[in-house]
């Protein structure tokens, strides 16, 4: 029988959430958020939970009455074929993906499920970089290329969400390690602008101001355009735009960000005019030259995704992995207490002062997919 760990605080649920179920250990996580005005579980939380109900088997979910409180022991991952959820409009797909992904590799059964809810947000990465730059890092590891899969069905903005995406992740016995330090040249970059209930304008703006940064560094720069109408639009108006830019030694960077044209303020009312003074224009150069800052800190990886990478390193094969990455993100920080606490992992870790970056050593925790091989 596991010993139930006991943990406090709300920072890292979702991780926690995915470290507890991955390595079978049932938690009990205490005063979360007991201090705030509206204390407990937030509702993109409590919708996680449910989201793991539907993909394991069994697990037992136990929630005080404040929601201050939680114990979690966690059921067998099953994955399935033809699920459906609609996540919390309070975050994004996004927030359910990463998990859901780390997951679905390690099922019984091929996962695929469609996921309802807001598919673009500035807060977490987008369904687009998840396409562009998350699988190609899962597949890194060893991961089937043809059976891991994102489609985007509908766009879906705050704060209405509307968007709709099909998420096929196949099962694997293990991950394999990699030694993955050399970061490349930019070869090329790719990008998606998007634009749901509102003119197409907003696009060719965003479109001429990236392209404007990049021409003179890069001639292979294509941004393909995304508009949508109907009920592929979702249910609110809104713009966006997801950059990624490959390297000859085949790592991904990327960098996105999203305008919902209809955030209600702190009063409720809806404040266009606030858009209004920031215009499309701005929003291309903003991420673009946030792509070029992520591509020069350096690393395999961008700061978004450190945190998945080193998760990934820590669950393949007992073997070392070796990789390369720009400055730490707190949420990489984080993630690296994560894997020690949960799976016994820790990484050996060496600044490379001639570059700025970090070189990350570890030996994998060799996790197995058992349930696949017996079934």
């Amino acid at each position: 029988m596991v010993m139930m760990k006991k943990m406090k605080g709300s920072q890292s649920f979702r991780q926690r959430l995915l470290l507890s179920t991955l390595s079978s250990t049932p938690i009990s996580i205490d005063e979360i958020r007991a201090d705030e005005t509206i204390p407990g579980l937030r509702p993109h939380e409590v919708n996680l939970l449910r989201l793991l109900e539907i993909v394991t088997d069994d697990p037992v979910v136990d929630i005080n009455e404040t929601g201050t409180r939680l114990k979690y022991k966690p059921g067998t991952i099953v994955g399935g074929k033809n699920l459906v959820h609609s996540c919390s409009l309070s975050r994004s797909i996004g927030y359910y993906l990463e998990p859901l992904l780390l997951l679905g590799l390690f099922g019984k059964k091929p996962l695929s499920i469609r996921l309802k809810g807001i598919t673009n947000d500035p807060r977490d990465a987008s369904v687009d970089t998840f396409r562009s730059t998350t699988l190609n890092i899962i597949k890194r590891f060893g991961v089937p290329a043809e059976d891991l899969e994102l489609k985007i069905e509908a766009r879906g903005v705050a704060p209405n969400g509307g968007g709709e995406v099909l998420l096929t992740v196949p099962n694997i016995k293990t991950l394999s390690a990699v030694h993955w330090v050399e970061e490349g040249m930019v070869k090329k970059i790719r990008g998606t602008t998007f634009s749901t209930r509102v003119t197409s304008d907003f696009e060719h703006s965003m479109r001429f101001a990236a392209r404007g940064i990049f021409n003179n560094l890069l001639p292979d720069v294509h941004i393909f355009q995304d508009h949508r109408a109907g009920a592929q639009a979702g249910k609110s108006p809104g713009y966006g735009i997801s950059l990624a830019a490959e390297t000859t030694t085949g790592c991904f960077i990327s960098a996105d960000t999203t305008v919902s044209c209809e955030r209600p303020d702190e009063t409720g009312e809806l404040d266009v005019e606030k858009k209004e003074r920031s215009p499309a224009e701005d929003t291309g150069v903003e991420v673009a030259s946030w792509l070029l800052q992520e591509i020069e800190k350096g690393g395999v990886v961008d700061s978004t995704h450190q945190g998945l990478l080193f998760l990934l390193c820590a669950l393949s094969e007992q073997d070392v992995s070796k990789v390369r990455v720009g400055t730490l993100s707190p949420y990489a920080v984080e993630t690296l207490r994560n894997i020690k606490e949960f799976l016994g992992v820790k990484f050996a870790i060496k600044p490379d002062p001639l570059t700025g970056t970090v070189i990350l050593k570890c030996t994998g925790s060799g996790l197995i997919n058992l349930s696949r091989k017996l079934s």
